[in-house]
């Protein structure tokens, strides 16, 4: 038996953009997910003492975050399945650190080129589903530069990028799940 190679479907935008909410949905319907790491970091530092990682220790934090995704992209590069998705991606650490104006390792620069994505779909801010919560303290205009960060970041690196529509969950996945037949 031939082994697949899946294809890496990322799904990227800013934060409340409904990212998480599809993962979970098409985890659900049997698809290989890999869910934003992020969350996981902050609430194991919250564990530690410490409220925000990524306010007290930016360099640190992201360091955990491009390891945790290079290890979702590695891990997922095993699967033997056609397609996998991700909620959010390598290239997300540097988009960050950039718009926030914070230096970073060469490293981190060459994960970007090294790492490569099949598809790319962006989820737009959508100021209807907008929330925060425990783990997500950006207020929406920040929200907004940090997808304008992301849409620079992904462009510049060439990637496609593929933006989902604004609807109801089952609707956004039969487009991500239509973009995804094409090739």
């Amino acid at each position: 038996m031939t082994k697949l190679k899946p294809k890496k479907n990322l799904l990227i935008g800013g934060p409340s953009t409904g990212k998480s909410s599809v993962i979970e949905t098409l985890t659900d319907y049997g698809y290989w997910c890999f869910p934003e790491v992020s969350r996981e970091i902050t609430l194991e530092a919250r564990q530690r003492g410490i409220d925000q990682l990524y306010l007290t220790e930016p360099l640190k934090f992201s360091e955990m975050l491009l390891k945790g995704r290079i290890k979702q992209f590695e891990d997922a590069a095993e699967l033997n399945v056609n397609q996998v998705f991700i909620d959010r991606g390598i290239p997300d650490v540097t988009a960050y650190m950039d718009l926030f104006d914070q230096n970073y390792p060469e490293s981190f620069t060459k994960a970007n080129e090294s790492y490569i994505y099949d598809k790319i779909f962006l989820f737009p801010i959508w100021n209807d589903i907008y929330k925060t919560d425990n783990e997500r303290f950006e207020d929406l205009d920040l929200a907004s530069k940090i997808q304008k960060a992301l849409i620079n970041t992904y462009e510049g690196l060439g990637y496609e990028l593929i933006e989902v529509p604004k609807a109801r969950i089952n609707e956004r996945i039969d487009f991500i799940l239509n973009e995804i037949k094409k090739t």
